[in-house]
């Protein structure tokens, strides 16, 4: 059973920084291609940064690009996001999701990942 567990989340006042972690279980992690989205209330989830499965690849949302990064560490199954420089229109709740094998130019929409985490709430003050 694929499971992915985010943490991490919290309060952070604006040009801080935070890290998200995303624990996965049940998969061979390094044949995986893993994304970040986000979710602000009234809006829909959009594409944050994805790691691309073998090569490890980045890819950024123009809003974090420079602010933000996703290392992986295929021993210890996890991906993070690194956020720095956090702005207030950054508050939303952070999901991570997961798809096996590269998927090209298609990882920036939700629909192409199969797995997802709970979600962790990420709230940045002015």
């Amino acid at each position: 059973q694929v499971q992915l567990v985010e943490s991490g989340g919290g309060l952070v006042q604006a040009g801080g920084s935070l890290r998200l972690s995303c624990a996965a279980s049940g998969v061979t992690f390094i044949q995986y291609t893993m994304g970040w989205f986000r979710q602000a209330p009234g809006k829909e989830r959009e594409f944050v940064a994805a790691t691309i499965a073998r090569g490890g690849s980045q890819y950024y949302a123009d809003s974090v690009k420079g602010r933000f990064s996703i290392p992986r560490d295929n021993a210890k199954n996890t991906v993070y996001l690194q956020m720095n420089s956090l702005k207030p229109e950054d508050t939303a709740v952070y999901y991570c999701a997961a798809v096996h094998v590269s998927i090209g130019a298609l990882f920036r929409s939700p629909e192409t990942y199969t797995y997802w985490g709970q979600g962790t709430q990420v709230t940045v003050s002015s």
